[in-house]
């Protein structure tokens, strides 16, 4: 039995505000509702990328305990970059998108996807790590990207599925679905066990 079968014994519940995550969860054939929990964003110090964003989506997870019945699915998930280790988070403004951007600009990063699945019996967390190359951006690039696309909501300041991602990216190895926010190759295969 595939997983889209098995999977229909729960309510799914997606907890992103995310179009992109919810996106790409349609387009996996999983009926799902959408309820995002809003927590605070604080982690260790000290901690590596990898296991911030795992933190993130348990943290994630954490809030719907006491929430969850036997046929209640959740799944949530947290994307950070990070370029040597230093994370690099939503900007606050243009200036720290300019900031980031130009960090970013021809160097190699990484998007780290952690993702958390809970129901009432079990949970089990996972990261997707995918290296991103950028040529070297001018500040024409850099500063029309920003004003058209005000990319304030994203992680390291871009969208790969934007004109940025057209324009910038030399190379990608790794899923191109987990820079988008969701890794789904890894999502299936952990669900199928999982369900």
């Amino acid at each position: 039995m595939i997983l889209l079968e098995k999977i229909k014994k729960y309510r799914v519940i997606l907890a992103s505000a995310s179009p992109r995550r919810r996106q790409l969860l349609e387009e996996m054939g999983i009926r799902f509702d959408i309820e995002p929990k809003y927590i605070d964003e604080d982690f260790p110090l000290g901690m590596k990328p990898e296991a911030v964003a795992e933190y993130l989506s348990r943290k994630k997870a954490d809030a719907f305990s006491g929430e969850i019945d036997e046929n209640i699915l959740v799944i949530t998930a947290d994307t950070i970059v990070a370029i040597n280790d230093k994370i690099l988070g939503k900007p606050a403004d243009k200036k720290e998108a300019v900031e980031i951007l130009q960090e970013l600009s021809g160097n190699t990063h990484k998007v780290i996807t952690g993702v958390t699945l809970k129901t009432l019996e079990k949970e089990v967390t996972f990261s997707v790590s995918t290296d991103v190359i950028f040529k070297k951006l001018s500040f024409d690039e850099i500063d029309y990207y920003i004003e058209n696309f005000q990319p304030f909501d994203k992680a390291g300041a871009y969208g790969i599925q934007e004109w940025i991602g057209h324009i910038a990216i030399e190379h990608i190895s790794g899923s191109y679905f987990n820079v988008m926010g969701l890794p789904t190759h890894r999502l299936y295969e952990e669900l199928s066990l999982f369900v």
